[in-house]
């Protein structure tokens, strides 16, 4: 039996991490490092969605009926609380960013500056009981930001990355879960041989 069984309570937030895709070699969870590849911590966690588009058919006396999956959509959803220009970058396809006398400029729009990139963005859930949960997907920001400065509030960009497929399967998204094997109980001390 594994640690992470239906007894499991996932509880808690965790670490966002982003690498540029190249389009040839996608990253594995553990090819990801929160010291170097850290989107920038996050607030209110992080929420993956699934969901299906399917079409069905049927007699008009319900006596046969067949479904099929016409389109899959998966988003990746955070608040960003610790951010700079340079992960505008990564939000916003058209945003520029230039560094000149200690001043970072970033320019956002125009269609024409649109870059194509795709990122590849793991979530790392840590639990010491219970075994790591590890998110990945390829996705783009296509749900934009805003920037709410307010004299009694931090400012959180939300980001909501749409997946894409990262494999020629079409995979959407990569769960991984850790799944160390419970240590036996050990053996009763008590007899001493004596």
């Amino acid at each position: 039996m594994s640690k992470r069984d239906k007894k499991t309570i996932t509880l808690g937030s965790g670490d966002l991490m982003v690498k540029e895709y190249d389009g040839i070699n996608f990253p594995a969870y553990k090819d990801f490092d929160p010291k170097t590849d850290l989107l920038g911590y996050i607030s209110k966690g992080a929420t993956l969605e699934y969901k299906g588009t399917w079409y069905e058919v049927s007699d008009d006396t319900g006596k046969v009926c067949k479904t099929i999956l016409t389109k899959e959509d998966a988003t990746l959803k955070s608040g960003v609380l610790t951010w700079n220009g340079n992960t505008l970058e990564k939000l916003c396809s058209t945003a520029r960013v230039t560094e000149k006398d200690n001043i970072r400029t970033v320019k956002i729009g125009g269609i024409a500056n649109a870059n194509g990139k795709s990122y590849a963005l793991c979530f790392h859930h840590s639990d010491k009981t219970d075994g790591d949960v590890w998110v990945v997907v390829r996705g783009v920001n296509q749900n934009g930001f805003s920037l709410a400065f307010a004299k009694d509030k931090e400012t959180v960009v939300d980001a909501e990355f749409k997946c894409l497929p990262q494999d020629d399967d079409g995979t959407l998204i990569q769960y991984v879960e850790q799944m160390e094997a419970e240590q036996s109980a050990p053996a009763n001390s008590e007899n001493t041989g004596a």
